[in-house]
């Protein structure tokens, strides 16, 4: 099918719909909706990361990646990852920010960060600092907020290409290998990990007794039976956050993995949890599993058994590998995303049709109201503030941009 727009306003639609440069900004939100993802967060926290050098054949190969032909000059023959990066920010840039990599320490220095997690931009220059999603991802990148706030769209568009193409330079240069050893834990944690199960079980036994004797006080607007599950849930929620901290704190700052996770390149360090040490509490419908035989889930339980094992609790952990009882509740709990999935695609889709017809008549006049194609006023004033969050600042205007930061 080909679809040829007839009119000049149809013209001009199309042409300004397909400027990507102008869609990096969010008509929703007023953030960057396109930003770096996966490798490209990767090869930036191997580019930026504290120690991080280059040879001048190496930096040569990176900065051309990016359209960059001028190597800095050094003494030493050793170029730090960080001015590399530098070389794509504009000379007035002055930012500072946490990155995402940030484990948010009780004893926060910023500009000394043990972690070099505190982002500092200076006259253009990075002087300290991870550059990982916070910087550079969509939804969240701070740099693409200050490019589009203060250089404009097209700029953002250049530094985006470049520092992505940089990105992936950097990571075929360092390397990064995922292999099974990754989500090995030693003994002890092991152990430790099977503590905390053990101790959930425990309190889970303890508030099944005080269920069955008629002890267990209803919480305000639910029945006993609601309470009691909505207390199992919590205990055993709590024990896989438990878990997980163990086996967080044991993951070193060389687990590709956790890498990924913490730089918000992907995923997120619950799956980790999960590939190492507890799968945890599969859940359908919100509740644990419930359905399946008269008075029980599977015929490998007794009746009324309401303990965690009977009910989708998963102790193992992907590495480990899940018992035939853990598999068969774990698919129930897959099974309902995917359904949510396929359900919910046309629901919303048809509600965007619906929305789309009703206010698809709609414009802002040149008194500032919008109407529809009636005249009838619906707004006194463009979304009650008069900003267009497409070219707002995070939907608000930006003073400080206008008249400048004191």
């Amino acid at each position: 099918n080909l679809h040829v727009p007839q009119t000049e306003e149809a013209r001009a639609e199309s042409k300004m719909l397909k400027n990507v440069h102008a869609q990096i900004k969010s008509p929703r939100f007023g953030g960057p909706v396109i930003g770096g993802i996966h490798d490209h967060i990767s090869g930036m926290y191997y580019l930026t990361k504290e120690g991080a050098e280059f040879t001048e054949k190496e930096a040569a190969q990176i900065l051309m990646a990016a359209g960059i032909d001028e190597v800095p000059k050094t003494t030493k023959g050793i170029i730090r990852g960080k001015d590399l990066f530098s070389s794509l920010l504009p000379k007035t840039m002055n930012i500072s920010y946490k990155a995402k990599f940030c484990k948010q320490c009780e004893d926060c220095l910023k500009e000394k960060c043990k972690f070099d997690s505190y982002v500092q931009i200076k006259n253009g220059r990075l002087i300290s600092g991870i550059i990982d999603d916070k910087s550079i991802g969509a939804f969240s990148g701070k740099i693409l907020e200050y490019l589009l706030a203060q250089e404009g769209c097209e700029r953002t568009a250049e530094f985006l290409n470049q520092s992505t193409k940089m990105a992936v330079s950097a990571l075929m240069i360092h390397g990064m290998t995922n292999g099974l050893d990754e989500e090995d834990l030693p003994e002890d944690i092991l152990k430790k990990v099977s503590g905390i199960l053990d101790n959930a079980e425990a309190k889970v036994n303890t508030t099944v007794d005080e269920y069955r004797s008629r002890k267990l006080h209803a919480l305000p607007g639910k029945t006993v039976k609601e309470t009691l599950e909505d207390k199992i849930m919590s205990i055993v929620n709590r024990a896989r956050d438990k878990a997980g901290k163990v086996s967080e704190a044991y993951l070193k700052e060389t687990n590709q993995s956790a890498v990924m996770a913490r730089t918000g390149a992907r995923g997120n360090l619950l799956n980790i949890t999960q590939m190492s040490a507890c799968l945890g509490q599969q859940a359908v419908r919100g509740q644990r599993i419930r359905r399946g035989y008269k008075n029980r889930t599977l015929p490998h339980f007794q009746p009324q058994d309401l303990g965690t094992i009977a009910h989708g609790f998963v102790r193992s952990s992907y590495k480990k590998g899940l018992s035939p009882v853990e598999f068969f509740f774990h698919a129930m709990g897959g099974r309902e995303s995917l359904t949510d999935t396929a359900m919910r695609t046309p629901k919303s889709g048809y509600l965007q049709r619906r929305l789309i017809n009703a206010t698809q008549d709609l414009k802002v006049e040149y008194d500032n109201t919008v109407r529809d194609n009636s005249g009838r006023i619906i707004q006194f004033t463009y979304g009650e503030d008069g900003v267009d969050p497409a070219i707002s600042d995070g939907g608000k205007i930006g003073i400080n941009n206008i008249v400048g930061e004191k």
